[in-house]
């Protein structure tokens, strides 16, 4: 804004103001949504980490949703009929403020919001945002097809890696699908795929069903609908596009995950049920999936930067679309409207701005350095398209959940545990741990962290094999480790790793409060907890240099990040949070705030 760059932004704040945004702690997106959802913090409505644990087992979920399969059901040979249908919960608890507009009779319209799958049962017109997974039921699974030699299908992060060879050109496949739950054998149905290519120049046709896809390498296709069939009249629709990397030497296919088609909907993601089909007919089929932006075929090189910025334009325009329509038919009411795009983006490409970043290229940089940049000139553009629909009397807020930084170095939180006797081996000689904690022993560990911001104190009554007393004990304890911590220093450069580690009780508020990791931690500038500490690994290594992809992060200490909010009015509170916009809003129509809401009107 100061260079100049951003004037609508500019215009925005000289209408009214532009100040910081308290984030949640710790600032993890599902976490901080759910506070700007409830008004509350997440001892309120329960959501700590995009991790949770069972206590007895040890084991990891994701913590905004979970599905139950269906209750009751009756063996037929190989068939299983289910008479019940399997159920995905929210578990957001909390009422969501438009749940509470909706009951005084204010209209409410909320596009994408993150922390809201499956969508909270509303008359309200909402579409569920990040959390919606794709057919598959996972968080995002591309498909990847190559002459490369491989053996057979490869499992690899959020994908699976297929090996074809073609005879005169021509080669089947297969594109693989959801879980079969009318099978006892829970196998998962798959569709034939054929790929023609041609002999001289650089094109495929791909037949998937009865759609032909004819592509130019390089190209990405339109969405394509895929059938799968699971019994006798029984069938799953969802979507994909395409893109073809290259037809020779070596031929590459890149298949997105594939969406739940929002005129078919396997699952609720809207609300009423009509509204996702009611938006495809105005925009077109879109991104149902909760983060399509595909930053893990990224991270492994199955899409080029190029192709996953191409990638990432798709979505933001989808979203103009959708803001589009609702701004043509608003006239009163609440209108939301979320735009991911500078998250995957700052992800993605923070260390072409660093040149402090381990990974930090200059041939890189020269190429890419502006594309953060440009991506927030880009959104002053949408926001001045909006601000032209808006009358003055209209209340507008533009916010961010969080700010940004560098993550330059990542700290294995669980091998700090071992290293310092609070957590220990099953077998020693091994000298490590996999995931979900396969080799500790819990019989002799005190402390474990599980994902990205948490440590949990192994409590006896509380988790399967506690051993710390509740108490005096645990107490001494957590002063011990914060201690310990907040005085940890990078061996490379003196750094301190750790900002400050906080106890729930100083917190959070709230009848949840108990379900919270026992210990919060805020990692210092460049500074994170490793992808293996979230899953309950236990590595040998402490520290290491980040040289992924993957290189912004807003996982710190919340203070280092706060988000941003801009404004049509003087905000007059003078640390406006998250937790303060739920209550805002209500008082922008003249509603009291619930009892159970921490925050307060910023205006």
């Amino acid at each position: 804004m100061g260079e100049g760059i951003m004037p609508n932004f500019k215009l925005l704040q000289e209408r009214g103001d532009f100040m910081e945004l308290v984030t949640s702690m710790p600032p993890q997106s599902p976490v901080a949504w759910s506070n700007l959802i409830t008004g509350m913090d997440p001892g309120g409505h329960g959501i700590f980490d995009f991790i949770a644990r069972e206590p007895k087992t040890y084991l990891p979920y994701l913590s905004t949703s979970k599905t139950f399969d269906a209750k009751r059901t009756i063996k037929l040979g190989d068939w299983l009929i289910p008479f019940s249908r399997a159920e995905t919960l929210l578990l957001r608890k909390g009422k969501a403020f438009w749940e509470i507009l909706e009951a005084e009779g204010i209209p409410s319209t909320v596009i994408k919001i993150p922390a809201n799958f499956p969508p909270v049962k509303a008359k309200s017109r909402t579409l569920s945002g990040m959390g919606t997974p794709d057919i598959l039921g996972s968080y995002g699974t591309f498909s990847f097809y190559t002459t490369k030699e491989i053996e057979n299908e490869q499992e690899i992060t959020s994908g699976k890696v297929l090996n074809v060879k073609f005879l005169n050109d021509t080669t089947k496949t297969e594109l693989m699908g959801p879980i079969n739950p009318f099978k006892t054998t829970q196998s998962r149905v798959r569709v034939g795929v054929d790929i023609k290519r041609d002999p001289e120049n650089h094109v495929a046709l791909i037949r998937i069903g009865k759609n032909e896809i004819l592509l130019n390498e390089g190209e990405w296709s339109d969405w394509v609908n895929v059938n799968f069939k699971l019994a006798p009249f029984q069938t799953v629709t969802g979507i994909c596009r395409l893109f073809l990397v290259s037809v020779r030497p070596d031929f590459e296919l890149y298949v997105s995950p594939i969406n739940i088609d929002p005129f078919s909907p396997t699952v609720d993601i809207s609300t009423p049920k009509s509204y996702a089909s009611e938006v495809a007919k105005e925009v077109g089929l879109f991104y149902t999936q909760g983060m399509p932006e595909d930053t893990k075929a990224l991270e492994q090189g199955y899409l080029h930067k190029d192709n996953f910025l191409e990638l990432s334009g798709f979505i933001k325009e989808q979203r103009v679309k959708m803001l589009d329509m609702e701004l043509r038919r608003f006239h009163s009411g609440l209108l939301f409207v979320y735009f991911s795009t500078t998250d995957p983006i700052q992800h993605m490409f923070w260390r072409n701005i660093d040149e402090h970043h381990p990974a930090y290229s200059f041939q890189e940089a020269s190429k890419y350095s502006h594309v953060i940049r440009n991506t927030y000139k880009d959104m002053d553009r949408i926001l001045g398209k909006a601000m032209n629909h808006i009358k003055d009397k209209t209340t507008i807020m533009v916010l961010s959940d969080h700010g940004f930084g560098s993550f330059r170095r990542y700290f294995n939180m669980n091998t700090w545990l071992k290293r310092n006797g609070y957590l220990n081996f099953i077998h020693e000689y091994k000298g490590e741990s996999g995931e979900f904690f396969e080799n500790v022993d819990f019989n002799r560990t005190k402390a474990y962290a599980l994902g990205f911001n948490g440590i949990y104190i192994n409590t006896k009554g509380r988790e399967g094999t506690g051993i710390v007393l509740e108490g005096n004990e645990r107490e001494m304890l957590l002063e011990e480790i914060i201690r310990k911590l907040e005085v940890e220093r990078d061996p490379t450069n003196g750094y301190l790793i750790i900002k400050k580690a906080y106890k729930k009780e100083d917190i959070y508020s709230g009848k949840y409060r108990n379900d919270a990791p026992d210990l919060v931690i805020g990692y210092n500038r460049g500074y994170r907890a490793s992808w293996e500490t979230a899953l309950g690994k236990v590595p040998n290594e402490l520290l290491g240099d980040n040289m992924k992809e993957w290189s912004g992060t807003h996982l710190g200490d919340n203070s280092l990040v706060p988000g941003i909010i801009l404004s049509n009015r003087k905000i007059r509170k003078e640390d406006p949070a998250l937790y303060d916009i739920a209550p805002t809003i209500l008082a922008e129509f003249g509603i009291k705030k619930e009892k159970e809401m921490v925050g307060n009107t910023i205006f």
